[in-house]
């Protein structure tokens, strides 16, 4: 059985896949398979770089990811307004952030991998990933993270239906944030598409939520087609799990590794981090944001040469925080 991970791509996020790349190859494997799929056509840098790397394959299937995006616009034809509401704040494309739907493309028949990761650009592996895929084996979906205290990123929580249509538990238990899972092909085959399709026509349209639409879809998805997922954040004993946000401040380094009370990280998300701050560090710009060193560390791996060499202390970036690092901050999604 071919597994593999998966990452979503352009040149806006190149320093992000680059140093997501080493960091699996550092602490994953360098044998593990790895397939960025194209976000849209931006690709100049990704190309060179994914031809520099044996283990590592490019997708830009124009007609797999049509497949994909179709399926994305019947779903979002279905909500009561949300081509209308994206319409009115300038979204000229189809529906809201089209290319991140691109990421379906691996639940395909005609995908690379039978068993896969999923990890977005903005993260940095940790720590070995077989434990993760040992957990497919026995599982349809497998996260490790703690959205679940968090289900209003992920529905709409003012749906009067929501609880109708999902189990209260269900929602307070298995939702998960669509930046990390582990899953297979052809979970979603055509006809389980048409029908998902059909109940959210039926009025189950309005608990999808807007400002987060493909893991809000994504996590419809499942939880509708009642697959099996596991958490290890739910099910590891309390000392042996981790956060994984660059929104916990309480990580140590060591080696370039980062532990949680002395238990290592299996990954670091940067959410939050925007690709325009990387870029300026990466460019020279001594601006700061959490884990920066790790990931300078990641980014550079190479080419430790190339680094920013900064002699000062670096100055606070006064990005606004996004609506989901705003609601991590407010809730500490960490153990």
């Amino acid at each position: 059985m071919k597994e593999g991970i998966y990452t979503l791509a352009n040149d806006a996020v190149y320093d992000q896949l680059v140093a997501l790349l080493n960091s699996i190859e550092a602490n994953a494997g360098s044998d593990i398979p790895v397939c960025v799929i194209a976000y849209n056509n931006q690709l100049d840098k990704v190309r060179l770089e994914v031809a520099n790397r044996q283990n590592v394959t490019l997708l830009e299937d124009t007609a797999l990811f049509q497949r994909w995006e179709d399926f994305s616009y019947q779903v979002w034809k279905t909500h009561p307004n949300a081509l209308q509401v994206w319409q009115e704040q300038g979204i000229t494309s189809k529906f809201y952030r089209v290319g991140e739907n691109h990421r379906y493309c691996a639940f395909d028949p005609d995908s690379p991998f039978e068993r896969f990761i999923y990890l977005d650009a903005d993260t940095l592996v940790m720590n070995s990933l077989d434990f993760i895929f040992k957990q497919l084996e026995e599982s349809d979906f497998v996260v490790y993270d703690f959205q679940y205290k968090d289900p209003g990123h992920i529905y709409n929580i003012e749906s009067s239906i929501l609880f109708q249509v999902f189990d209260d538990v269900k929602i307070k238990s298995e939702i998960f944030c669509s930046g990390f899972y582990a899953s297979k092909q052809n979970m979603f085959p055509q006809e389980r598409r048409d029908w998902l399709i059909s109940q959210l026509a039926a009025g189950e349209a309005e608990v999808l939520y807007l400002r987060a639409p493909n893991q809000s879809v994504l996590n419809y998805m499942r939880m509708r087609s009642d697959l099996s997922i596991h958490n290890f954040a739910l099910t590891l004993p309390a000392t042996q799990k981790t956060g994984n946000s660059v929104t916990s401040s309480h990580f140590t380094n060591s080696d370039n590794i980062l532990y949680d009370k002395g238990t290592r990280l299996t990954y670091l998300h940067y959410i939050g981090v925007s690709s325009k701050l990387i870029k300026k560090v990466c460019a020279g710009e001594n601006l700061d944001f959490p884990y920066r060193d790790i990931f300078l560390h990641y980014r550079y791996l190479h080419e430790p040469e190339n680094c920013p060499k900064f002699t000062t202390l670096p100055k606070p970036y006064n990005q606004p925080p996004n609506l989901a690092t705003k609601i991590l901050r407010k809730l500490k999604l960490t153990p």
